[in-house]
């Protein structure tokens, strides 16, 4: 992909390209960006299962023609039944299994929350249409759906519940039917969203995840409901940037951009460029795992940090221009789908979902084809302290969509999935778009770098894609940069994209080639 797209009717970007064509008709058919993006997120949950799903968690910026931003946090909080007791005898909450599916699935209700706030016109069998028929008729397996269906197979398989019977075993290009999924999302066309968590939907699903093993009761579902609180919001020059408040890493991303501010630009892509961000990184993710987590338990105030010029002055002059801050600090993994949509309203969505590891805790409800989320597999079997563990409590999250407003009047909704990556390759794209003039797009497209670990992966060095140029490769060696060089394309950077609202009404548009998805425009 070397171009951007540009249209001026309406524009959506999925990783997946059915997803983006699903929530596209749905712009075609007279639905708004909100409609269009939750036709997306439908669809995306049935054709990359391994990454996203209506048993997972979501995160949503919206911003509306008349100039107000607002966001959506559709995080589920651990079981009631989710206490110190329930893990006697283990270390650590276990990434896979029953005790691993220990949260409230909340990104239907983000839907619902979308939905009341817009004013929806379109039916919700309209919005799930697509989704339905790909669960029901199949849905060609992408290659990294396969390669990882492969590689986790070993773990995913042993699970109780429906894994093996419907995912193990398919390849490249084969056609995967979930019909039970299929089935789900009729009942929630037909019952309404609201069904998930206090209808007969959730009744079934309760039922279910006690068969199976989890401690999530129907009383957790029905004591979920979706919040809005008021993004994050930073003013560097020229733009405002937005993101959204804890538990996500929003803070984090948000800081990136913040401290590279006050840090020498240096030409795009150069030393000064990539150092500059990467060790801005380390300050952010420094403070992120020091104070982020479900707001109940924070005693920080991150707006207050990012309105606190002097502080952030003090953060970035910690940082060396020259030499690398000694690394690693523990990371966050995470697999997720970010995409957005605009219309020719001017409204315009940033929005991401995950059910954390690939196919989350490898719990699929036989009955209802759920995949159900290990989000709450982050959290720590202490007493107190960060992301420490309690019933009702929200995990600490690495979701989190960004989104610009600039002086000008254009709007930019970004991000991207990838854990620990995101922040990195949403700041990555962010300045060289923002503050380097490169097309949206190449600023896409150009080779990204991440700072530890993601896709289940322990290491923790500076990962290159190869396509940098070897004198800054050497330059970063020599700063003390642990240098890793990995493929010239690869998901490891996640899969990112990119709309861009100019202010006379033009939409452009940008996928990532490093996954199969599209910008699909009218």
């Amino acid at each position: 992909m070397l171009h951007s797209v540009r249209t001026r009717r309406g524009m959506v970007t999925a990783p997946h390209h059915l997803a983006a064509q699903a929530g596209l008709g749905v712009l075609q058919d007279g639905g708004n960006a909100i409609e269009a993006t939750i036709a997306t997120a439908a669809c995306l949950a049935v054709v990359y299962p391994h990454m996203t799903g209506i048993g997972g968690d979501g995160f949503w910026l919206v911003a509306e023609p008349d100039g107000a931003i607002w966001a959506i946090d559709a995080c589920g909080a651990a079981a009631a039944a989710a206490d110190l007791a329930l893990y006697a005898g283990v270390e650590a909450v276990p990434n896979r299994g029953p005790l691993a599916a220990n949260t409230v699935a909340g990104t239907v209700s983000g839907w619902r929350a979308a939905l009341e706030k817009s004013g929806s016109t379109l039916p919700l069998s309209r919005l799930l249409r697509d989704a339905i028929h790909y669960a029901e008729h199949g849905v060609a397996v992408t290659k990294g759906g396969a390669e990882i269906i492969a590689a986790k197979g070993a773990e995913l398989r042993s699970q109780p519940g429906a894994w093996a019977g419907t995912y193990d075993g398919y390849r490249e290009g084969e056609l995967l039917r979930q019909p039970r999924l299929g089935t789900t999302l009729r009942r929630l066309a037909d019952e309404g969203l609201d069904s998930f968590y206090r209808g007969s939907l959730a009744a079934d699903i309760a039922g279910e995840l006690d068969e199976l093993g989890s401690p999530v009761a129907l009383s957790d579902l029905q004591r979920h409901r979706a919040s809005m609180p008021d993004p994050l919001h930073l003013r560097i020059r020229g733009v405002e940037l937005f993101n959204t408040a804890p538990p996500t890493q929003g803070i984090a991303s948000l800081l990136i951009l913040a401290l590279a501010h006050r840090l020498p630009a240096g030409r795009d892509d150069g030393f000064q460029h990539v150092h500059g961000l990467i060790e801005a990184t380390k300050q952010a993710f420094l403070y992120r795992d020091a104070h982020v987590g479900d707001p109940a338990y924070m005693h920080a105030d991150p707006q207050a940090l990012l309105d606190d010029c002097a502080t952030l002055d003090a953060m970035a002059a910690r940082i060396d221009m020259e030499q690398a801050l000694p690394w690693p600090n523990p990371s966050q993994p995470g697999d997720t789908c970010w995409f957005g949509a605009a219309d020719a309203e001017g409204r315009v969505v940033s929005c991401i979902q995950s059910t954390y590891f690939e196919f989350g805790s490898g719990l699929v409800l036989p009955d209802t084809g759920i995949t159900w989320q290990n989000r709450g597999s982050s959290f720590r079997l202490t007493h107190d302290g960060w992301n420490a563990l309690k019933p009702g409590r929200k995990p600490f999250h690495t979701l989190n969509p960004a989104m610009a407003r600039f002086e000008d009047g254009r709007v930019m909704a970004y991000g991207t999935m990838g854990g620990e990556g995101q922040p990195q390759t949403q700041a990555a794209i962010f300045s060289r778009y923002a503050r380097f003039n490169v097309p949206l797009q190449e600023a896409i497209t150009r080779p990204r770098w991440l700072l530890g670990r993601t896709w289940g992966e322990e290491s923790v060095t500076l990962k290159l894609e190869g396509r940098f140029a070897p004198e800054l490769c050497d330059q970063l060696r020599a700063a003390g940069h642990q240098v890793e060089l990995v493929d010239a394309f690869t998901s490891t950077m996640g899969h990112a994209g990119a709309i861009v609202r100019h202010p006379s009404g033009l939409l452009e548009g940008a996928a990532d080639p490093r996954s199969d998805g599209q910008v699909a425009a009218w």
